[in-house]
């Protein structure tokens, strides 16, 4: 009865598709290569587990975003620029999927990273966000590129080049979401390109929910 409780509220309807969370448990990860770890929410080995850093960037709104603004919210992170003129956009649409589906959930939170922070000022950032409908629980975020990057590359593990070290002058671009929990845990990597990725995303912040 509990497991059919558990599928029944990870369900979600987007653009009249219901879509559901493929497990009622979701994984942790600790590395670049997403190799899922399946660990207890009380595990001891959490402990010294792999957790998002303390960060410090500011928003569309010039307001300071640190891990403070996330504390005991479940958030997707993302790199972007404004001036992209490739996938960026198609990712900010697809991120829209993940507003729609929480827009009256507060707990719910989104950043998106610019990785060309000296373009990207907090008056481009509002330009941006107002174009595009963001609302309040979505950050687009500025600030120091080396701390952009090094949270990109060693924290969210986001650039799919294994093994190959990368510098301050490599530019960082991703299409990948990453879902972070209320502990700071990555529990999850999606194809911001790919809108069934994306839904699957959506099943899977509720499936998270329920845990948390």
């Amino acid at each position: 009865m509990v497991l059919v409780i558990l599928q029944f509220l990870s369900c979600k309807k987007i653009n009249n598709k219901e879509i559901q969370s493929k497990i009622d448990v979701l994984p942790y990860y600790n590395e670049a290569s997403f190799t899922p770890k399946w660990l207890a929410s009380k595990s001891g080995k959490l402990k010294s587990f792999h957790k998002i850093p303390d960060f410090s960037l500011t928003n569309q709104n010039g307001k300071i975003i640190t891990q403070k603004t996330f504390k005991g919210k479940i958030y997707v992170a993302d790199f972007f620029f404004t001036t992209c003129p490739g996938i960026c956009l198609k990712m900010t649409n697809n991120m829209s999927l993940v507003q729609e589906a929480y827009k009256d959930d507060d707990e719910i939170l989104i950043i998106s990273h610019s990785v060309t922070p000296k373009k990207d000022a907090v008056s481009q950032l509002k330009k941006y966000a107002l174009e595009h409908n963001i609302n309040k629980n979505w950050h687009l975020v500025t600030g120091d590129k080396k701390e952009i990057y090094d949270l990109g590359r060693m924290s969210y593990f986001v650039e799919e080049d294994l093994g190959e070290p990368k510098g301050i002058d490599d530019f960082l671009h991703t299409e990948n979401f990453i879902l972070i929990d209320k502990n700071k845990y990555i529990r999850g990597i999606y194809n911001g390109l790919n809108k069934n990725s994306v839904k699957q995303l959506i099943a899977d912040i509720k499936t998270l929910k329920i845990e948390m």
